[in-house]
């Protein structure tokens, strides 16, 4: 299990959020704002040899500090090459910018999932662009009527698509990895959402990661068992980097730990 380090850069500022609370003109409930920049977490990575890390833009291509926040995640790219995806608006028109500017991937979710179902027009045309190899799929998710249903549009729509063995099979030669927010539990630091877990740890063609919930040690401990080992874990809200109680170096040290 590898820990993936994140940088979620909202109004040009890096900040932790209740990821579900980003909704209307991208208003959001705020858990941590830091007064240090983008890079400056992307060179903190990198001294610590920390790779597979997310750069996440909150705002929405139309919000007028989208530029601003677009800056910084330009900057912790360059700061940080080859070391950190980029995710947050991502099309097939603007992919290669953030790859140039030293994304080692991109993280897609509304994009290919349009009007509620996957697009696989809109998908193989972004393979053809970036290729396979440079692409994460977004596939985060909130429980309905019983299953993980992939939500977009910074997860406030729900899709028509269930997150299970059958769809990672099914898209996986169309990405590198996939990256699973829990989004029922994403920055509320109030425990991991096991079932996702479990349905992940089942599922190996790829690197998977998991984000949400996770508060402290033995929650880690948890996603790493019932996650069978190969299941990545982000953690923000939580982590001491920003104002939580976890110890990154601990953290570092469970995840390199064997189950």
């Amino acid at each position: 299990m590898q820990f993936r380090p994140c940088i979620d850069i909202h109004d040009g500022s890096v900040k932790q959020i209740v990821g579900g609370s980003l909704g209307h003109e991208d208003r959001a409930k705020e858990n941590f704002v830091s007064e240090q920049d983008a890079a400056f977490f992307a060179a903190f990575y990198r001294e610590k040899h920390l790779k597979g890390g997310h750069v996440i833009l909150l705002n929405g291509r139309e919000h007028p500090l989208y530029e601003k926040t677009k800056e910084q995640a330009l900057k912790a790219l360059q700061a940080y090459p080859m070391g950190l995806q980029a995710g947050g608006g991502i099309t097939d028109q603007n992919a290669e910018e953030f790859l140039e500017a030293g994304a080692s991937h991109v993280i897609v979710t509304s994009f290919v999932f349009r009007e509620g179902r996957i697009d696989y027009d809109r998908l193989e045309r972004l393979v053809k662009e970036v290729g396979r190899e440079h692409i994460v799929l977004d596939l985060s998710c909130r429980k309905k009527d019983g299953e993980y249903y992939i939500v977009t549009d910074r997860w406030q729509k729900y899709t028509d698509t269930v997150l299970d063995l059958e769809l990672l099979r099914k898209l996986e030669g169309s990405c590198d990895e996939y990256l699973i927010h829990a989004v029922d539990v994403e920055g509320k630091v109030s425990g991991i959402e096991k079932g996702v877990i479990k349905l992940l740890g089942s599922y190996e063609n790829r690197p998977v990661t998991y984000a949400g919930g996770v508060h402290d040690y033995q929650d880690l401990e948890d996603l790493k068992r019932i996650g069978n080992g190969h299941v990545n874990v982000t953690i923000g809200s939580a982590l001491d980097l920003f104002g939580g109680s976890m110890s990154l170096d601990k953290v570092m040290e469970i995840c390199a730990d064997g189950i």
